[in-house]
């Protein structure tokens, strides 16, 4: 069987650096890159290719050793659409991007980095004359918050995206975790939803 090709994955965000010896905060972690779209199939009766895998957002930078916040984590990257089709199966939707983990503050006095927001799933592809619809791509999870150690408080979980539409449709992603507050001061942070 002819099928149209697969799009390609995103790669994953970089992760953020880190903060000064003593003091600062963590660089922001980057966004995952985005899933190619899976190609289309005219060909009557055959298949087109399924959508790409958004890709995980990087994580933040921890603080420096002493003083700082957490970097945020990076959002998750788009997912690819599924490829038409005529008379075929048309193509699911690519996985949406996870986001990346907050960074964790500096040990003494700092807030933990916020959590990176999942991705919406890719869309299933459509069909005509009597294909099948593709499935929709399940949505990117939300990155956890970063932890604060002494006094501070923890970073927020990022959210989890929507799946996408087709046939049948994706699941959502879970929220992130908020982060734990400071021991001796704090409050830890609100999950995702």
């Amino acid at each position: 069987m002819l099928t149209g090709g697969a799009g390609g994955a995103g790669g994953a965000g970089g992760a953020g650096g880190a903060g000064g010896w003593q003091f600062g905060s963590g660089g922001a972690g980057g966004t995952g890159g985005a899933g190619g779209d899976g190609g289309y199939n005219n060909t009557s009766g055959h298949s087109a290719g399924a959508g790409g895998d958004g890709g995980a957002g990087g994580a933040g930078g921890r603080a420096a050793l002493l003083y700082g916040t957490g970097g945020a984590g990076g959002d998750g990257g788009t997912a690819g659409r599924g490829g038409n089709t005529a008379g075929g199966s048309a193509g699911d939707g690519g996985a949406g991007g996870a986001g990346g983990a907050g960074g964790h503050s500096g040990w003494l006095l700092g807030n933990g980095g916020t959590g990176g927001q999942g991705s919406t799933g890719g869309d299933g592809g459509s069909a005509t004359f009597g294909g099948t619809e593709g499935d929709g791509g399940d949505g990117g999870a939300g990155g956890n918050g970063g932890d604060s150690w002494l006094v501070g408080y923890g970073g927020n979980g990022g959210d989890g995206a929507a799946g996408g539409t087709g046939s049948t449709d994706g699941a959502p992603g879970a929220g992130g975790k908020g982060g734990t507050g400071g021991w001796l001061y704090g409050a830890a942070g609100t999950s995702g939803t």
